[in-house]
């Protein structure tokens, strides 16, 4: 009698699907909507595919001219750009001896494919706080910015009236953000502060809310010497589409060494809307053929350049100290 290995059971037509429709629902930025679809940015199945061009209308300008009988109004065109996002080809491989065995004794497609689902959740967050991070740094983004670290004793420290400057960075588009995103060290605070609600979502499931915005905690964002980096976001502020790598799934079995092989490999796009990528600064990783970027590739500024105008990026940075 043979043992149940993981070749009998990942099925790659379905193990994919579920792994991804998974690892986006096991998502905080995803359930706050932070994240959204876009068919615009979905990577090509060539694996060779490195960015997507999307371009878009620029908003028309000038002011009305007064009518008049005696001349014809003046003909103004409309322009357009170009927001640039880029393909992460991802991958990652698991092995175990006798793993489908060890768990004959539940459904080892379920779990196989909500250990892998975890874990890519996990991986995309990293993946989009280091998108996010490397876009604020952009030269052009600092309008998008509000840094108060630098401010003597209590100045430095965030508060309902300092958050609510941040979020005015964008003017009368601010009632457009919808959630925030926070170091754990800064929910604490804000917490015992006693500024921390609770709502309950369409699903009746209790989330956390800080002035009307759904809180993310992720110990994933920036903290350096003291100072906290918080992010406001408003709806579909990332844009994001998953590809087709060639080989999605695969398995392989080492007899000699009894034990089993699961890949997974994923094509996706996570892209701040109105935030160009460049690739400017991309650091080889040792294939000339690949401008695939990693984690650090993504986290630097000069990849990364504003097209859209501050108020109509859905993004607010607010650096600010805990005491």
């Amino acid at each position: 009698m043979s043992e149940t290995r993981i070749a009998n059971v990942i099925v790659p037509e379905i193990f994919q699907p579920y792994v991804i429709e998974r690892s986006t629902e096991l998502s905080a930025f995803w359930q706050s909507g932070i994240v959204a679809n876009d068919p615009r940015v979905i990577p090509g199945a060539r694996a060779g595919g490195e960015t997507v061009n999307m371009p878009f209308w620029n908003d028309l300008t000038g002011d009305a001219e007064a009518l008049s009988d005696q001349k014809s109004l003046t003909v103004n065109n409309i322009t357009t750009a170009q927001d640039v996002s880029v393909v992460q080809a991802r991958g990652k491989a698991f092995g175990a001896n006798d793993l489908a065995y060890t768990l004959a004794g539940s459904d080892p497609m379920m779990a196989i494919g909500d250990l892998f689902a975890g874990w890519w959740a996990r991986q995309f967050q990293t993946s989009l706080l280091s998108v996010v991070k490397g876009a604020f740094a952009a030269s052009n983004m600092t309008g998008n910015i509000l840094d108060i670290s630098g401010g003597t004793g209590s100045a430095a420290v965030i508060d309902k009236s300092n958050f609510a400057d941040a979020a005015f960075k964008l003017g009368d588009a601010a009632g457009s953000l919808t959630a925030v995103a926070m170091h754990s060290a800064t929910y604490a605070k804000l917490y015992k502060d006693d500024l921390i609600d609770t709502q309950k979502g369409a699903d009746g499931a209790a989330f956390a809310t800080y002035q009307g915005k759904r809180v993310i905690v992720d110990d994933g964002l920036p903290v350096t010497s003291g100072v906290y980096t918080t992010y406001l976001f408003g709806p579909g502020a990332i844009a994001y589409a998953e590809g087709t790598p060639k080989t999605p799934v695969e398995t392989d079995r080492n007899s000699l060494a009894g034990y089993d092989v699961l890949i997974n490999r994923r094509h996706y796009v996570l892209h701040p809307r109105g935030v160009k990528w460049t690739g400017s600064a991309i650091v080889s990783t040792g294939d000339s053929s690949s401008g695939h970027p990693t984690n650090t590739d993504l986290q630097t500024g000069t990849n990364w350049t504003r097209v859209y105008e501050n108020k109509a990026i859905r993004m607010l940075a607010f650096k600010h100290k805990l005491a």
